[in-house]
């Protein structure tokens, strides 16, 4: 089984992303649960999304404290949460953000794949709302490969429309992925 924790801001589609990675596993004969956390439910706070996959029945409904993979669907969550709490070793994360080194946001030692890329810009271009969960989306697909990317464009044509599925395509062709090892950053 696959946890994934989704941090984002009100507002910014975190819920209705880990959704639909579930809707994806599914359909694609997998296992999957979602459970969003919400503080103050409010448009502009921090919210969390917890995401299960795997290939047998998902008992746990509860927050994920030990994510394989963590996404940061805002830059400005890694000073305000603790958004790598927890990481299991080996893990990814995925993270939107326009830092010309992103690789230097993330120094978790537990992080193996960081994929990142400025989700927030091709929202704007191509929605036209800072809305960037489908781009980020696609960036996780790129590194992790947990859900079929076809599935996956199936499943936000369905929910989001055509340009929201071009925007997932761009998030999976625009992801830098960087891999971190015992002997640093390749």
């Amino acid at each position: 089984m696959k946890e994934i924790r989704l941090h984002g801001i009100g507002g910014m589609g975190t819920v209705k992303a880990g959704e639909m990675l579930v809707h994806a596993a599914v359909a694609a004969g997998k296992f999957g649960n979602s459970m969003p956390f919400f503080g103050f439910e409010r448009q502009g706070a921090p919210v969390a999304s917890y995401v299960r996959l795997g290939d047998q029945k998902i008992r746990a409904k509860n927050q994920v404290y030990h994510p394989d993979c963590v996404i940061i669907q805002d830059p400005s969550l890694l000073i305000s949460t603790p958004v790598f709490e927890g990481l299991k070793e080996h893990s990814y994360v995925i993270l939107n953000t326009k830092a010309q080194n992103p690789k230097e946001l993330v120094r978790d030692p537990n992080v193996a794949c960081l994929a990142c890329l400025d989700a927030t810009s091709i929202a704007l271009e191509l929605l036209g709302r800072p809305i960037p969960n489908t781009i980020i989306l696609g960036a996780f697909v790129r590194a992790t490969g947990w859900v079929d990317k076809e599935g996956l464009e199936t499943v936000i044509g369905r929910t989001f429309g055509e340009k929201n599925v071009e925007a997932f395509r761009r998030g999976y062709e625009e992801a830098k992925l960087y891999h971190f090892d015992q002997g640093g950053i390749s």
